[in-house]
């Protein structure tokens, strides 16, 4: 009896055996090669191929080492999309690579920036951001060539000649030191929280130029308390005595999340990092602080090579409640997934397996995404329930700023609504000014509460509201007088 089984087991095994072989025979041949186009050109793909042709190759860097500031003039791919967390060196080696090529790095950042930008710490009278304290600063700061006078002389020339003659002033901004990247934390941050001192590279940008520390944080379900915080930093230590008694129990729940520190690439326990000590990691309101933004940047996390990824400063979390779209170019779609996938990890899940995941569940994402979905936007009091200036509140030259905003400056076309936004990505074709890569499709920011949040566009290449107004001038051709110029920054003031 047991003879019979045995032998039928071993006639069941062979039967499948063959089987599966077959199987795997049949799944073979259903692996086809694929077609391919015969005779096959490359497209310019409307660049023109002498343009394409002039983009030069990425370098091919080790972690840390430096590149070329005018990442813009570079096209093409990498070795891989995946990343390793071996450093090229130990780490006793890689602290002191960092020590003798940092203050040499910096000094060439500083005057890079200072070849592009005139800091110099204007203000506009009377005018501060939401806390009140700190002072917006005035512009245009972005240095013309010598070989234009100003503006409205460079407004005059077509963007063909713009190109050709290398005029334009608003060129993307790189990560100082992005063969590493990763996130960049303002001086002020760094005061308080020493731990994310970086040994390789620091901040680009004057502090007088960057979000108010730390910000006020406003919720929508307590409007009548202002800024919750009463001029503190929401931390880990100290949420649950400003928050108990104010916010729900999911709520409370979301925010510890948003709250607590996690590995990450480069600010973890491993030798894998770029501060001097092992720390517990960053937290989303590490750079979102207060839900706000502390101005750090980081790159964007949707493309490789690492040289290729754009910066992107730290957008505000304030009113993600009336946000349909979240990511610079992923747009991903609710605030719980985007909890559940930002980007510590650079867009690189094996590094997740070697550093230490984050492991959040979907329940507690949706509460991190409960807790941002009562983060509002700061008070505009000239601003009525439509979000049209009140007349009786505004001045002249505010009420002219806001018809040219919804008429000539055409910019209503991409902001709108309550939030000032329109949901949408949207390719402004910036390369028909300068040579360079494409950056391609954008999402569109909110304009209301902007005065909070210099630098801007994505990259942080517009330090100020003047730049903001001088750069969709030239880009959308709009034609706009002086005046009309002025009048559009008093009128984004407001908002």
């Amino acid at each position: 009896m047991k003879r019979k089984v045995l032998a039928s087991i071993i006639v069941i095994l062979f039967l499948a055996t063959v089987a599966f072989q077959v199987a795997d025979v049949d799944l073979h041949m259903l692996q086809s090669p694929g077609a391919v186009v015969e005779n096959y050109s490359e497209s310019d793909y409307g660049l023109g191929s002498s343009y394409v042709d002039s983009l030069k190759t990425y370098p091919d860097l080790k972690k840390g080492e430096r590149q070329p500031f005018e990442l813009w003039e570079y096209a093409g791919r990498g070795k891989s999309s995946f990343g390793s967390p071996e450093l090229p060196m130990p780490f006793e080696d890689w602290l002191a690579f960092h020590k003798e090529q940092k203050p040499q790095l910096m000094k060439d950042v500083d005057e890079y920036m200072a070849s592009r930008f005139d800091f110099n710490g204007k203000a506009i009278e009377g005018q501060f951001m939401s806390g009140g304290r700190k002072p917006v600063m005035a512009g245009p700061i972005a240095r013309l060539p010598e070989s234009i006078g100003s503006f409205e002389a460079l407004a005059e020339l077509s963007p063909e000649e713009i190109k050709s003659r290398d005029l334009f002033p608003y060129k993307p901004l790189a990560h100082p030191l992005q063969s590493i990247a990763h996130m960049v934390f303002p001086d002020s941050w760094n005061q308080e929280h020493p731990e994310h001192q970086r040994i390789d590279v620091d901040h680009d940008f004057p502090d007088e130029y960057l979000p108010e520390f730390p910000p006020p944080m406003f919720l929508t379900n307590h409007k009548e308390l202002g800024d919750v915080t009463r001029g503190r930093e929401v931390t880990i230590s100290n949420y649950y005595e400003i928050f108990d008694g104010l916010l729900t129990a999911e709520q409370m729940e979301g925010l510890k999340e948003l709250l607590k520190p996690t590995p990450t690439t480069w600010f973890n326990h491993t030798t894998h990092r770029i501060t001097a000590e092992p720390s517990a990691g960053v937290s989303c309101f590490s750079c979102h602080v207060n839900g706000h933004t502390n101005g750090a940047f980081e790159l964007a996390p949707d493309a490789r090579p690492n040289l290729a990824r754009l910066r992107v400063d730290t957008p505000p979390m304030r009113g993600n409640f009336n946000l349909m779209q979240f990511s610079s170019k992923r747009s991903i779609r609710s605030m719980d997934h985007f909890a559940e996938v930002e980007e510590y990890f650079d867009g690189d899940p094996g590094m997740q397996q070697a550093i230490g995941p984050r492991s959040q569940k979907r329940e507690v994402t949706n509460r991190m995404g409960d807790f941002n979905s009562i983060l509002d936007f700061p008070p505009a009091p000239k601003l009525g329930p439509l979000g049209r200036l009140l007349p009786e509140k505004a001045s002249d030259i505010e009420l002219l700023g806001e018809q040219i905003f919804f008429g000539k400056g055409k910019c209503v076309q991409c902001h709108n609504g309550p939030a000032f936004v329109d949901d949408y990505m949207h390719d402004l074709q910036v390369e028909r000014f300068y040579k360079g890569r494409p950056e391609g499709p954008i999402k569109t920011f909110p304009l209301r509460g902007i005065k909070d949040s210099p630098p801007y566009l994505h990259d942080g290449r517009l330090p100020t509201l003047a730049d903001a107004v001088e750069f969709f001038n030239l880009v959308l051709e709009l034609e706009l007088a002086n005046e009309e110029k002025q009048a559009l920054e008093a009128y984004l003031l407001c908002l």
